[in-house]
């Protein structure tokens, strides 16, 4: 894995050139913080990067939080099939924390209010999720294109826990009442066709999302930050500022750790919620 940064003050012949500097795990793309790079210069560099990495074998970058801004550098280490850090996994992973944040911050009560998971891709994560919002919340519906899926996981949940969870792909009736929906993999176009609770905060795991239904007054998160002790990351060592804290920290795990592994983890590192984020900036 490699930690990519801008150079903090790179030569004249540096820049020219486009040398890229490799030190340990890092690679420093030589450009200043005020520069403003040309397309044609962000496909150079990107390529010059690809050929770093094509030797190392490594297919797993973090970017820090300047790079990210260049968007046509990302995109083209996208198109050579790099897995970019982006925090998602961790958004998914640490759901359950993101929605204790929302109900601290909100004064909900969770024994009052309904929620809605909206997913279709079955993973360990989410069936351990969903048996800890079933046993929390007022009501949990399951909102799926795969019916017959996740009404194995109600079975489940009712033999193992007692409770009962709605499966639904109601699109009239199933998010009306929802207070707060866990959006995991949905895409907007789909999610737009649902007849939705005026009021609902809405969490989206994969990103922006914008819901264009008029009366809509509710709260759209699609970003969030975490607060971590700079002494529990491991694979980085430099300035932990330059990045985002969530990519940090996802960048600590292999996606195929044990759930109840990673929930000790986090624990052990008393893992918090900085902020979470809408199209427009901070919102919580």
């Amino acid at each position: 894995m490699y930690y990519i940064e801008k150079t903090d003050k790179p030569r004249l012949m540096e820049k020219t050139l486009k040398i890229i500097k490799i030190e340990e795990n890092k690679l420093f793309i030589p450009i200043n913080k005020s520069d403003e790079l040309k397309e044609k210069q962000s496909i150079k560099l990107a390529q010059k990067t690809h050929k770093i990495l094509e030797k190392t074998m490594s297919k797993k970058i973090v970017l820090s939080k300047e790079i990210l801004e260049n968007k046509t550098y990302k995109n083209i280490l996208y198109t050579y099939g790099y897995d970019i850090v982006d925090g998602k996994w961790l958004f998914e992973a640490i759901s359950d924390k993101i929605l204790d944040y929302i109900i601290k911050h909100k004064e909900m009560k969770k024994e009052e209010t309904p929620i809605s998971v909206l997913v279709n891709d079955l993973t360990d994560y989410t069936i351990e999720n969903l048996k800890t919002f079933a046993n929390e919340y007022k009501t949990l519906n399951i909102v799926t294109n795969h019916i017959d899926k996740f009404k194995k996981i109600e079975d489940k949940i009712y033999e193992e826990q007692g409770l009962r969870i709605t499966v639904t792909n109601n699109k009239k009736k199933s998010l009306l009442k929802s207070k707060i929906i866990l959006n995991i993999d949905f895409p907007k176009e789909l999610l737009n066709k649902y007849i939705i609770f005026d009021e609902a905060i809405i969490v989206n795991v994969n990103g922006n999302m914008k819901i264009e239904k008029k009366r809509f007054n509710g709260m759209v998160i699609n970003d969030y930050e975490i607060v971590i002790n700079p002494s529990i990351i491991h694979n980085y060592d430099g300035n932990i500022q330059k990045y985002y804290a969530k990519h940090l920290y996802e960048a600590e795990f292999y996606k195929n750790i044990p759930f109840y592994d990673f929930q000790n983890k986090i624990k052990d590192d008393k893992l918090e919620i900085e902020a979470l984020y809408g199209i427009n900036g901070k919102i919580l």
